[in-house]
This record gives structure tokens, sequence and C-alpha cells, in this order.
């Protein structure tokens, strides 16, 4: 059975009554581009572009957290970077808060996989790259957002099959991926504003997502392996583990990642 023939993302109809305070009051859409986030850079000196959003139909170079390649044909996800200058969280805050607004802009059964990987019944649906751009007077961040739509089973390399999904997998359904962009941008600025004024919102938010909290979680941490039971989540400094050789250890997100929940 052939697949539906790819719609492209309709900006006019994102921006049309979006109300939003920061986040895509300007944005572009491009057939196709290397990489969301290598767009975002070339306008992160001037600070009118706080809050630009970048789609794109299609990646030929995109790229998740360490060094993972992100696939996709075109018009099959949300491909999006966004830019903040000026940001006032902290890493691992704006990392909470991302995944909860991705996880949010979604909606149920998404769930949170630390720090910002987004699961669907057990299986990776988005992802989010967060990079933070040195030498600049301002703390500027640009946050790379990746949403699975219309991959059907067989879109997926084969190292990928058993760990991935999208929604039209997930709903059975198609997917209007213009209602999700637009979903995302309010979203997103409604968690960001959140959490610039009750970071425990965001816990608690994170919290209920979450598919570690209360589970026995094995990770990478500067080449090393931990193994303990996740008790809880630090805004500043990480993920908490009861380790199973004793003692109690935080874990920041860019020197961790999850091999096993």
């Amino acid at each position: 059975m052939s697949q539906p023939e790819a719609v492209p993302l309709d900006i006019d109809e994102i921006q049309s009554n979006l109300k939003t305070r920061r986040i895509g009051r300007k944005l572009f859409v491009y057939k196709s581009t290397s990489s969301t986030n290598d767009v975002a850079r070339r306008y992160i000196d001037d600070k009118n572009n706080d809050g630009l959003a970048v789609f794109a139909e299609e990646q030929t170079a995109g790229r998740g957290r360490t060094g993972n390649k992100w696939f996709s044909k075109r018009s099959d996800s949300i491909l999006c970077s966004l830019i903040l200058i000026d940001n006032n969280l902290s890493a691992e805050l704006l990392s909470l808060t991302c995944a909860v607004a991705v996880a949010d802009a979604i909606g149920k059964p998404a769930k949170i996989k630390w720090p910002n990987d987004i699961i669907i019944n057990s299986k990776k649906v988005a992802g989010i790259l967060l990079e933070a751009i040195s030498n600049r007077p301002s703390n500027t961040y640009i946050i790379g957002i990746g949403i699975n739509c219309h991959q059907n089973k067989d879109s997926f390399p084969d190292e990928l099959s058993s760990k991935a999904t999208s929604i039209d997998i997930e709903n059975k359904t198609r997917c209007d991926r213009t209602g999700l962009a637009k979903r995302l941008l309010c979203s997103m600025d409604y968690w960001l504003e959140i959490a610039e004024k009750n970071n425990k919102k965001i816990i608690d938010s994170w919290r209920k997502l979450s598919i570690q909290l209360g589970q026995r979680v094995t990770l990478l941490f500067n080449k090393k392996h931990f193994s303990g039971n996740c008790i809880g989540i630090d805004p500043e400094k990480g993920i908490i583990l009861q380790l199973d050789s004793g003692g109690v250890r935080m874990f920041d997100a860019a020197h961790t990642t999850i091999i096993k929940k």
C-alpha cells in the first residue's frame, strides 16, 4: 500500500493567531537544509532574533545528542530549531523545560526519558538537542527538536526499528504536522515562561512524565558506568541516583548518557 503524499508545512497557518510571548514571532520554513541548528546559527548575532523558529522539511545532516544522526525523509517529521538569546535558565533546567514542553505538545501518552528524549510505548518519538553558543556576551542557546510524525515501521534503519516510533504508528492515524508545529511553538513559549517564574512546576511536571523515576537506571558518565535507583532530579545538577555501590550521586545531562532504563 502506497504512502499518502507528503504535505508541506503551512507557514501561514502556523502564524495565524499564534499568540506567543517570545517563541515563533519570527519563523522560516526551508525545503531542505543540512541542519536547522546550523541555519539558526546564522541569526544569533541579532538580539531581535530571540525566539526565532527555523523549520525544515528535510535535513541532510541532522544530528542528535552525542553525535547521533537523525533519520527523516522529506516532510515525515517536525524538524525545528529555536533561538534563545539572554536565556536566564541553567542548562539543566532548560533541558528539563524543553522536554516537558515537547511532551506536552505531542500529548498523551508521551513520556520523558531523561534528559530530553520523548518516548511513547517504550520507543523514541522525539529528541531534543541543546547547543550552548560560546564566545557570546549573552547566554545564547539553540534548541533543536525532531519529532517523528509520518514514519511507518519500515522507515527506520534496522538498528533503530526496535527503538523508534512515530505519531502515525502510535495513533494509527495521519498526524497534522502543521497543527503540531503550532502547538510546539505555543508549548515551548508557555513552559519557558513558567520556568522563569516557578521551576518547581517544571520539576513536578517532569516527575509526572518521567519513565525513570523510581526505576533502576544504568548510565555512562565520563566513560564510566554507574547503576542505581533514580530517586529524583535536581534543576541545577541533573539526575539523582541511589547507587548500587552505595551513596547518592548527581549526574549532569551534558556528560551523561542513559544506557538502560
